[in-house]
């Protein structure tokens, strides 16, 4: 609690680090002169010990508090770092990131090198107009150095195909034309991806690929930024920046695009910006780009601290029940595998797995998980159920080498469209004997029964009604079998269904 606190950004220092933003009337709640604000949930597993805490204004003219705090048990200082010493910070959306303001200038000269590599080749290898956009363009015009609060670099280009599918085919061919120079190159959406770019402080960078496109009189921007730009008059031909030294191109006039982006006061710094999108284009871009992923950052923090250590480390029961029957050494593809717990515990008894999820906090879980044991039986691969594309994907490779499809606790997050797609993959793969093994938090008749775990995230779905989708894509319900079981995190659940679907062969 704070009193007197301006409405203007405030910094957040631990012992002279930098570990957070704020602006009172935007965050937090405001009660007379007292402001009020909750600690981040990134942030709270590390508040244990004493450290000198100091919130002030950006510029230090206005100091709010600056004195020594103790956290829970008290025992030796704050350490806000990662395993292996780096500061941490919380970025714009919540995360736990490594600031820009911490980072030795080698590390920044390497990444500035990363981005030129890459910027050369969207536009020698792809073809592509490509220039430094948000915190780096904003960093660069401003003060001409890397924001102290930012931790990644983004990169936007413009293309001038005006419908969505030859927009996205583009986005493919620049993916498929950095992945072939043996870059890793991961995938967001139908038309962002990102090169992950290893630096020598062990940390990987992240230089994010925007597209940016007009449709019907409307500028787009990845990051969903979208409305009135003129890009003919104020993004080409490109022009140039220069960012700690070095000269990147950029918009022909930056101080416009820093304008549609931020806004008028984009000048005044504030760490804790937030975007101000136009709902109805951001309707668009999850409809042509993206489907409606809302529920990726809820589901991040299900998987990080403090909720994945509710999470047991052993297998389900409904893991124990179904393998079994699977054969000896079936190969299982583990749909929504979270933590990888049933994933790995299949891959030890045997079964090759390929363990899929749609949060890059769970898969990158079950990387450190993997690597540390050295399951080489366990493969990742990100999937986003709601998008066809990728879900269809996986049709060619499982026909020719045939997996039993697992689901626990995955029916009761999905919508419709996603469970449509599971039952399409399903009723594709699964015409060899292979099975397809659910198991969700059921709906009883005239019962009203608490929800789910983890809140919010997940519901009770009707087992009829299941089946009745089920068999309108030619699946049999070969087995149900509803009664008290346990959710996610192996607490008790009243209802819990389990189903064994087949397919019969054509």
């Amino acid at each position: 609690m704070l009193a007197d606190a301006p409405r203007v950004p405030l910094l957040v220092h631990f012992d002279d680090q930098y570990v957070w933003s704020f602006t009172p009337g935007r965050d937090g709640s405001v009660d007379g002169d007292t402001f009020r604000i909750d600690w981040p949930g990134a942030m709270r597993p590390f508040l244990s010990g004493t450290t000198r805490v100091r919130v002030a204004t950006y510029d230090g003219e206005v100091v709010l508090h600056d004195d020594e705090v103790t956290f829970g048990a008290g025992d030796g200082r704050v350490a806000f770092v990662d395993e292996e010493g780096a500061p941490y910070s919380i970025d714009k959306v919540g995360h736990l990131a490594r600031a820009f303001d911490e980072t030795p200038d080698d590390v920044k000269r390497e990444l500035l090198e990363a981005t030129q590599a890459v910027l050369r080749e969207l536009r020698e290898g792809c073809g592509v107009e490509a220039y430094l956009c948000y915190g780096a363009l904003l960093g660069a015009v401003r003060q001409g150095t890397m924001l102290g609060h930012d931790s990644d670099v983004d990169l936007c280009y413009y293309t001038h195909h005006t419908a969505p599918a030859d927009i996205i085919a583009e986005s493919y061919r620049i993916q498929r034309q950095l992945r072939s120079l043996d870059w890793r190159v991961l995938r967001m959406s139908a038309g962002d991806i990102k090169v992950l770019w290893s630096l020598s402080d062990g940390r990987t960078a992240h230089i994010d690929i925007f597209s940016a496109f007009t449709i019907d009189g409307t500028f787009y921007q990845f990051g969903n930024r979208n409305g009135v730009f003129d890009a003919a008059e104020h993004l080409l031909p490109l022009g140039t920046v220069t960012l700690e030294g070095v000269e990147f191109p950029a918009p022909k006039h930056p101080e416009e695009m820093l304008s549609f982006i931020y806004g008028p006061s984009w000048r005044v710094p504030d760490p804790g910006f937030r975007y101000q999108d136009n709902p109805v284009g951001t309707r668009r871009l999850d409809g042509w780009f993206r489907g409606f992923r809302t529920e990726v950052p809820p589901w991040a923090d299900v998987f990080r601290p403090p909720a994945i250590e509710r999470v047991p480390s052993g297998p389900s029961s409904f893991a124990q029940w179904v393998e079994p029957q699977l054969g000896a050494g079936a190969p299982v593809v583990d749909l929504g595998a979270g933590t990888g717990r049933d994933a790995f515990w299949f891959a030890g008894q045997g079964h090759p797995v390929l363990a899929t999820d749609f949060s890059l906090a769970a898969l990158a879980h079950m990387r450190a998980h993997r690597d540390a044991t050295g399951e080489d039986r366990v493969v990742l691969e990100m999937l986003v159920m709601n998008e066809m594309r990728r879900v269809m994907s996986l049709v060619g490779p499982l026909a020719r080498d045939p997996h039993h499809l697992y689901a626990r606790g995955l029916i009761g997050s999905l919508d419709e469209q996603a469970r449509e797609n599971l039952l399409r993959l399903a009723g594709a793969v699964l015409r060899r004997g292979q099975s397809l093994f659910l198991e969700f938090s059921a709906t009883v008749p005239d019962v009203e029964l608490p929800l789910p775990e983890p809140s919010g995230l997940t519901r009770r779905f009707d087992p009829e009604w299941l089946r009745r989708e089920i068999e309108h894509h030619g699946g049999v319900v070969a087995f149900l079998e509803i009664g008290p079981g346990t959710d996610m995190f192996d607490e008790p659940d009243p209802a819990v269904a389990r189903m064994r679907v087949v397919w019969p062969h054509p």
